[in-house]
């Protein structure tokens, strides 16, 4: 695991943005696609708007791309919590990735149809591979939960699926996910993590005892590179 700190927001975002720019022309010199699954949440919208525009854009061959996502909120695309409608809003309506690479977890069929067809494309995509994703970009949240893990939840121990959809009460929605096991396959994986708010979760994931059900970040343990991107704020309880 490697931690970088940052001053702020926008450092951080800088930082990823070169380091994923880096990292997908690297990959592409012995690869013919770059396989990166996307994040919700806030952190990332700076980051798409520095990878969208120049000098990021003009490195990345988005034709090489194959973008998918970390984990949806069952609603429709057109409702702003919507994690792909975002990616659009602040990334994608502004590179030339092929339309077929872009493969969103579906919120206009059943939570577990969606679930089901995310599976499949995906075993489409990596079986035979001794990886999956090139990267996962991650967020987490105040209280520790990333992609849709949430402490408590069931999914967070979740061993054999890829790609599971499950009711949340706390939020009173279906929420559609990958897994670890699919996710801890990666090339390599980034948390982004700003903010106070982050800094006793941060703490707790990184220096903590083991306790998924209260952290489920302390679960994400790739069999590549594991990298948080993190700003002073989020990294105060470290110190």
């Amino acid at each position: 695991m490697e931690l970088h700190i940052f001053k702020d927001g926008e450092a951080l975002s800088q930082a990823a943005a070169e380091w994923i720019t880096g990292r997908i022309g690297d990959t592409l010199k012995t690869n013919p696609r770059f396989a990166i699954a996307l994040s919700g949440g806030n952190t990332p919208k700076r980051l798409h708007q520095l990878l969208a525009h120049p000098p990021f854009a003009e490195r990345i061959d988005w034709s090489k791309l194959h973008v998918f996502w970390g984990d949806e909120r069952a609603v429709p695309f057109n409702d702003s919590r919507n994690n792909a409608k975002m990616a659009y809003d602040t990334l994608l309506n502004f590179v030339p990735v092929p339309p077929a690479q872009i493969h969103m977890m579906r919120t206009d069929i059943a939570p577990a149809a969606s679930a089901a067809e995310y599976e499949r494309l995906l075993h489409s995509y990596f079986d035979g591979s001794p990886t999956s994703f090139d990267l996962v970009l991650l967020g987490m949240g105040d209280d520790g939960h990333t992609l849709s893990l949430f402490p408590g939840m069931p999914i967070v121990h979740e061993e054999k699926a890829w790609a599971k959809a499950f009711f949340l009460p706390a939020q009173d929605m279906y929420r559609i996910t990958l897994t670890k096991t699919i996710v801890n396959r990666s090339a390599a994986v980034a948390f982004l993590t700003e903010g106070t708010a982050k800094a006793h979760a941060l703490k707790e994931v990184l220096k903590g005892a083991y306790n998924p059900d209260l952290y489920p970040s302390q679960e994400i343990k790739p069999i590549g590179e594991l990298h948080w991107f993190v700003d002073e704020a989020a990294a105060s309880g470290l110190k």
